[in-house]
């Protein structure tokens, strides 16, 4: 039997998730659940329905996976955790630094309904958090170096859409070129978070909105903008729909380490991704450990885990045998 897959929230990562049920064989979609109404959401998917969110408790045994694509600003930090009580679930937290607070919600709910929650999945945190953990296992005298752009961040620009008199935005995060060449060098540079990204957002204003008071709004917000050098440019509509409609985005994960007795060997280990889409490759992730929940659940296994808590093996479409031979 495929797996059964949930989508809550379709946006563009919940189409983006849509899409790569498509390319998994042992998947398919069993339903979309939507704040909207439902009839004005038209998916891809022929004959699987689209249903009201106040709805999702009478799927509790018709779905295997819940995948949750809400916003990490406001959504996930409420959603996961109610939700991995009916249902096992995967969702793409990506504020840094709260990540162990919700991972304990989450773990207390899913282990209170019996279920199984994978949180924080996607490129990073995701692919970039385990590149960041085997380059520190594996050179444990180094430095770490995360760069991320350029490119279009998905909860950046969300959490500037749900900004009081914000019609539309998109955030570029855009890494310092002088300070990647430095890592990539050997120099070992100390460097600040304002150091090694430049933020930059393009913002439609609702009519009669305050642009200064937006404007200060952006540049202050926690965990999001207040330790970088931020640029606002408020543009029309027009403007957003001609220059900004795709979502690019990509970046670097580094360590550089020392090895030998005296640590007189140098090493560079740099882990890279450039992303068309960065909601259609964040997707891809998240239906890979949808597979990983499905099959922890099958086993018994509850509670939370993240990237981290999971062999690689449990990702794959392929049995261990087949992994050995053609991967190895």
């Amino acid at each position: 039997m495929n797996i059964r897959i949930g989508i809550l929230g379709y946006g563009n990562l919940g189409r983006g998730v849509e899409c790569a049920i498509r390319q998994n064989p042992d998947m398919e979609l069993a339903a979309v659940f939507t704040r909207r109404d439902p009839k004005s959401v038209d998916i891809l998917t022929p004959d699987v329905p689209v249903c009201p969110i106040s709805q999702v408790e009478e799927w509790k045994d018709k779905i295997d996976v819940m995948i949750l694509c809400g916003g990490s600003a406001t959504d996930l930090p409420k959603q996961t955790p109610m939700y991995a009580k009916l249902f096992n679930v995967v969702d793409s937290f990506d504020t840094h630094a709260r990540i162990p607070e919700h991972f304990s919600n989450v773990d207390a709910s899913a282990k209170e309904g019996g279920k199984l929650g994978i949180i924080s999945v996607g490129w990073d945190p995701g692919m970039f958090s385990l590149n960041r953990m085997y380059a520190n296992a594996i050179l444990p005298d180094g430095n770490d170096y995360t760069f991320w752009g350029k490119g279009v961040s998905q909860g950046h620009s969300d959490a500037v859409r749900r900004i009081e008199g914000v019609k539309d935005a998109r955030q570029y995060t855009i890494p310092i070129e002088s300070a990647l060449e430095a890592v990539r060098n050997g120099e070992n540079p100390e460097l600040t978070t304002r150091e090694k990204h430049l933020r930059e957002c393009f913002v439609v204003l609702e009519d009669g909105a305050d642009a200064a008071k937006v404007e200060e709004t952006i540049k202050t917000m926690p965990n999001y903008f207040a330790d970088y050098d931020t640029t606002v440019h408020f543009i029309s509509a027009e403007e957003m729909k001609a220059n900004h409609s795709g979502i690019p985005h990509g970046g670097f994960v580094l360590r550089s380490g020392k090895t030998g007795w005296n640590g007189e060997t140098n090493h560079l280990i740099e882990y890279s991704l450039k992303l068309e889409s960065n909601p259609e490759f964040t997707a891809s992730v998240i239906v890979a450990y949808a597979r990983a929940a499905y099959r922890l659940s099958q086993e018994g296994q509850t509670g939370c885990r993240t990237v981290f808590d999971i062999a690689p093996a449990y990702l794959s479409l392929l049995s261990g045998e087949e992994l050995r031979k053609t991967m190895l």
